[in-house]
């Protein structure tokens, strides 16, 4: 640079001196040359700067990301670890951190892993049987719920029918036996206490759509809005007939009037929750081969085989022409003071309020039904759930007879298709969680044809010490019961040996 304004500064003299004849012209292109080059040199620096800034925040931008990614996967898996180290395990209901108890016994060492769904319509691989490769669908996220064309043989599907024609079915009698009103002296549950449980909206008044849900849930009977307005006349109890019930005309109906009066009036099939014909079919060691093999569900579900081996026995429904089930949801809500009922009897406790724990549903089309007979899910993927936007107006998205093409989502019956959803969220931690309300689903009625489908439900107690208890308590009577087999067996060749001496 120096040199650079030397040069400058001797132009600048020369430029001054009186001109020659012999002297050149004054040349100023090596000034503006230098101004150039510095002025290319700084946009240059500039511009390089400026490109480093922004790479190293992309850069950043990518690795916090990564960071959290990872973090709260590593989280996941440190906290599932985390149970099995603890000596003193918690219960898991669905809240948030509670305090484990003091008497608790079992490791948390059980983990139900569940399928991501990804998104609606994403297929993935899975392999149920050596040598076959099978498609999943996935056809809500709310429920989680999947489709596996071709899950049963043609074969299988026909044994599965005949094994339980040879065993008989029975009527899939929903309604509620009497007694409702001995249950709640002994819940000491008086009117007001029932009528601000029914009272969803809390508003002082029964609306015809909160006795509706109730009565259906509890007497197995599929009421309407016009058999509503008959009950009431009939029993006298709507004074004024605006359709509604305060708490004084709710104290005149005991528990159980409504049942009585149906009784009396008599009820058709078609008035029924569900109007078809099951049974059950035993799936354990003995039985046919074709149901055994049902348990491949263990490898679709992905849950620890002692889970599924524990749970239902195979139940097969047929639905002749006209046949329904409405809407509903295969398990309830579990509370503190509500026991699951299979594991009840290891529970320990006494509970006037019980529930089928069913964690998952597998669902199975046996064949092809001529028409109708989907199975429809009437909020799937809704944005909200709200048990009051169930029935409105003229449309009661509850009813499988009349309203099903108002579902969200129809499952078309596929003979040897399986489809299955989750019928609770997970916990977070590894465990069963809340109830998932958007598992709501039911039976479209059958309008032409018959429809032949077998339920296979996987239960598991929200409770993690209830569900290990009860383990612990099976696995103890068939510790027993292959003692007693072997010492009858031991005793049974010594009487042949003292025999052949004799």
């Amino acid at each position: 640079m120096m040199e650079a304004q030397d040069i400058i500064e001797e132009d600048d003299t020369a430029a001054s001196a009186p001109s020659s004849s012999s002297a050149p012209p004054p040349r100023a292109l090596p000034r503006q040359r230098v101004s150039l080059q510095k002025s290319s040199v700084c946009s240059r620096s500039y511009f390089m700067v400026v490109m480093v800034f922004f790479h190293v925040y992309i850069i950043n931008v990518i690795a916090l990301l990564l960071y959290v990614h990872y973090n709260n996967g590593s989280n996941a898996i440190t906290a599932n670890r985390d149970f099995t180290r603890r000596d003193n395990s918690h219960k898991v209901t669905g809240a948030s951190d509670p305090q484990p108890p003091a008497d608790s016994g079992f490791p948390r060492n059980m983990y139900l892993p569940r399928i991501e769904g990804i998104r609606v319509g994403h297929v993935q691989k899975v392999s149920l049987v050596p040598g076959k490769v099978h498609e999943m669908k996935t056809l809500s996220l709310k429920p989680l719920l999947f489709e596996i064309p071709g899950f049963l043989s043609e074969e299988e599907c026909g044994v599965v029918v005949r094994l339980a024609q040879l065993k008989g079915l029975m009527e899939s009698q929903v309604m509620v036996p009497e007694g409702q009103e001995e249950l709640n002296q002994q819940l000491n549950l008086s009117p007001e206490e029932i009528f601000n449980f029914l009272d969803l909206n809390q508003d002082g008044q029964l609306q015809p759509h909160e006795i509706l849900t109730h009565s259906r849930v509890r007497d197995g009977i599929w009421l309407t809005s016009e058999n509503l307005k008959e009950i009431y006349d009939g029993l006298k109890v709507d004074q004024d007939g605006d359709g509604l019930l305060n708490l004084e005309e709710f104290r005149h109906l005991k528990s159980d009037a409504f049942q009585r009066f149906l009784l009396q009036r008599g009820v058709e099939r078609s008035q029924l929750v569900r109007n078809s014909r099951h049974t059950w079919l035993y799936q354990g060691q003995g039985a046919h081969q074709v149901l055994q093999d049902l348990r491949k569900v263990t490898r679709l579900t992905r849950l620890p085989s002692s889970l599924v081996e524990l749970s239902e026995p195979l139940q097969v429904v047929r639905y002749e022409q006209g046949g329904h089930y409405h809407a509903h949801h295969d398990s309830g809500p579990v509370y503190p003071e509500t026991a699951c009922t299979h594991t009840r009897l290891a529970a320990n406790t006494t509970s006037p309020f019980q529930t089928s724990c069913r964690y998952i549903t597998v669902l199975f089309y046996l064949n092809n039904v001529e028409e109708g007979g989907e199975t429809t899910f009437p909020v799937a993927d809704n944005r909200t759930y709200e048990e009051a936007s169930l029935i409105q107006n003229d449309v009661d998205l509850l009813d499988t007879r009349k309203h099903c093409d108002k579902g969200n989502l129809r499952v078309k019956p596929i003979k040897g298709t399986a489809v299955f959803w989750y019928n609770y969220l997970s916990d977070g931690r590894g465990w069963v969680g809340e109830q998932d309300e958007y598992s709501l689903h039911g039976g479209c009625v059958v309008t032409r044809g018959t429809k032949w489908v077998a339920n296979n439900w996987i239960n598991v107690d929200p409770d993690y010490q209830r569900q290990a208890r009860y383990q612990q308590f099976v696995s103890q009577q068939q510790e027993t019961q292959e003692q007693e087999e072997l010492m009858s067996e031991l005793n049974s060749d010594q009487h042949i040996e003292r025999h052949q001496d004799l």
